[in-house]
């Protein structure tokens, strides 16, 4: 099981890779802790070794290459890449104190991000018909970031990802979130030279700023 390495005010960060199925058993004990009022809320902070996820929405056609091993999960979504150079931020909230909108959490998700990457010049946006958050980019938009929740008695877990600087031809094994009129791309990607800890001090920041904890 792994550690919970760099303890924060209901953060912490892993600075060795996790693997997946630990990372889900961690959540899922966490989460019922939390559930159950034996541990406070948490934002976990990690990155995985290369693999491919299928949530729950997930079609068979859209696994072009399984070069990585694939994990089932319960979260929402389709098919996603997590790897080296992805920051994830898995989201342990109790819904019962914050209000019951599954909807308004994903938002909440949607918006730290946004947040987060303009403090490097980067305009993310939300989109009505697909999950996420999107740059423009030579006349189309990318993917930047992925979202996919799971929620068991109203205590939130998985959470989001952000390509800071990810070997994105990783992706060439999926069609991510089964979007094929659309790439994926990262800050290093579009110019941004930004470092891992300067990315979670921004992601710490806008989590702050847009869902104070224990409230």
């Amino acid at each position: 099981m792994p550690r919970f390495d760099i303890p924060l005010s209901g953060w912490a960060i892993s600075v060795a890779p996790v693997g997946y199925q630990e990372a889900v058993a961690a959540m899922e004990l966490r989460a019922d802790a939390i559930a159950n009022g034996a541990a406070p809320e948490l934002i976990w902070l990690l990155e995985h070794p290369p693999l491919y996820t299928a949530g729950t929405s997930a079609n068979p056609a859209d696994l072009i290459d399984g070069r990585f091993p694939v994990y089932k999960t319960g979260r929402g979504g389709q098919y996603t890449y997590h790897g080296p150079g992805q920051r994830i931020a898995y989201v342990m909230l109790d819904l019962n104190r914050r209000g019951r909108d599954v909807r308004a959490f994903v938002a909440t998700l949607q918006n730290v991000v946004i947040s987060a990457l303009a403090e490097f010049g980067v305009r993310g946006e939300a989109r009505e018909d697909r999950p996420g958050v999107w740059v423009a980019c030579d006349g189309r938009e990318d993917k930047i970031a992925a979202i996919g929740v799971r929620v068991r008695r109203w205590v939130t877990f998985h959470g989001l990802s952000v390509n800071v600087a990810p070997d994105l031809s990783h992706y060439a094994g999926i069609v991510p979130c089964g979007l094929r009129e659309h790439g994926v791309t990262s800050l290093h990607a579009l110019g941004v030279s930004a470092t891992m800890p300067e990315f979670d001090n921004a992601l710490h920041r806008a989590f702050n700023a847009i869902l104070v904890f224990g409230n």
